[in-house]
């Protein structure tokens, strides 16, 4: 079992969104975000000052996949879509998982998350 976890462009989370639905995944969970990294941040003018903004908002993706042939497909599928080709499109982070319980059933592991 395998934890998929992406951070991407908020303007590109309905694309990501869809795409991972169109190859039949299900479950995500969805977060708002902030962070920084290579993109860096911007200056803007609040009443009358200059401010530095460097905590940008993203959106991050968390999935849970039974297998590498599904980790593959997600990592493929929210890489492709959420591209744009400038600092800021984000990270796609990928992890074992030990131990997986659906609460509501008492299914654990593959089962649980299928």
């Amino acid at each position: 079992m395998i934890k998929i976890e992406a951070i991407i462009r908020k303007e590109k989370y309905e694309e990501v969104k869809d795409a991972l639905s169109a190859i039949k995944v299900s479950g995500m969970t969805v977060y708002e975000v902030m962070g920084c990294g290579a993109q860096g941040g911007y200056t803007e003018l609040v009443r009358g000052n200059i401010v530095e903004i460097n905590m940008l908002p993203k959106i991050k993706f968390e999935i849970l996949v039974s297998s590498e042939e599904w980790e593959k497909k997600v990592y493929d599928t929210i890489a492709k879509v959420a591209y744009t080709g400038n600092n800021g499109d984000g990270k796609i982070f990928s992890y074992d998982l030990r131990n997986v319980m659906r609460i509501r059933t008492g299914e654990t592991d593959t089962e649980a998350i299928n």
